[in-house]
């Protein structure tokens, strides 16, 4: 079994240290999505699209170089409001610097979105 989301973040890691402009996410899943989508809200990557390859499909990322590292958070813990000071300390360089994507019974969110809407849930990825 594969971590889809932890094989996506690794990809875009990896092509953003080669300086590379774009990168195909192979396989692709709902949960990457989300998150490409709030990485792509953020400023942190361009457009990116959907391929249906007949198989599990594929991502095209636009990359703009501003990654400085992003990853999936393994195991993923459950996270309440009061609880994302110390996560923020655990996985990002310093305050108001970088996001911590967070699954919640709204979808997919950033711990500054979860946090303005009084939300918790299990924490995701985290990039800066």
């Amino acid at each position: 079994m594969m971590d889809t989301l932890a094989n996506g973040l690794t990809t875009i890691i990896n092509n953003e240290m080669r300086n590379k402009r774009e990168c195909i996410i192979s396989p692709a899943s709902k949960l990457l999505g989300r998150v490409l989508r709030i990485m792509q809200l953020n400023g942190y990557i361009g457009e990116f699209e959907f391929i249906d390859d007949g198989r599990s499909g594929k991502f095209k990322v636009q990359l703009l170089g501003r990654i400085n590292k992003c990853g999936a958070i393994r195991p993923r813990f459950s996270v309440k409001v009061d609880g994302f000071e110390e996560w923020e300390k655990r996985f990002l360089p310093s305050r108001e610097v970088g996001l911590i994507v967070i699954s919640t019974s709204k979808g997919a969110l950033s711990h500054k979105e979860a946090r303005e809407k009084g939300m918790g849930g299990k924490l995701l990825a985290f990039i800066y």
